[in-house]
């Protein structure tokens, strides 16, 4: 597509990475300032007219909406208001599948600090999205060309 990819596993703290490294799942209070950082470059992205792309596991709905609104999600779930820092306009595609075969990807990644004993965590919290979210589900069980496909 020629737009900008970032990997938000990039963005994790240092403290972040060592917690899952040593196999404890982050909580809300660990995701919210990385889920914030994330947004302020998205918001940068959208500033400068630039489309980007953002592989990140937004596990709940909470995580999407500081995608994207920012911080002002945590603090009111009310709606933006006129004038302020319009909400980003975000496409989230959920990747579904078998835990299987999600696994069995994680297995194959080298040199992670996510260790794919914490997968089973991330299903336990997983919100997947609803209306009125903005929103494609795409099945992991196709080819990666297929999925690709179907995502543009």
């Amino acid at each position: 597509l020629g737009w900008k990819f970032y990997d938000a596993d990039d963005y994790h703290s240092p403290e972040n990475k060592k917690k899952m490294a040593e196999g404890m799942p982050l909580n809300d209070e660990d995701r919210i300032p990385w889920l914030c950082a994330l947004h302020d470059i998205l918001r940068r992205e959208d500033l400068s007219g630039q489309d980007a792309i953002l592989a990140c596991s937004a596990l709940k709905k909470m995580y999407r909406h500081v995608l994207v609104s920012g911080a002002s999600a945590i603090e009111s779930n009310q709606p933006e208001q006129p004038g302020e820092n319009a909400a980003l306009k975000i496409l989230f595609v959920h990747l579904d599948g078998p835990t299987d075969i999600i696994a069995g990807r994680l297995e194959k990644r080298r040199e992670h600090f996510m260790p794919p004993g914490l997968l089973k965590s991330q299903f336990d919290i997983l919100e997947p999205p609803s209306s009125p979210e903005h929103f494609i589900t795409v099945n992991l069980e196709k080819s990666l060309p297929e999925i690709l496909l179907e995502i543009e």
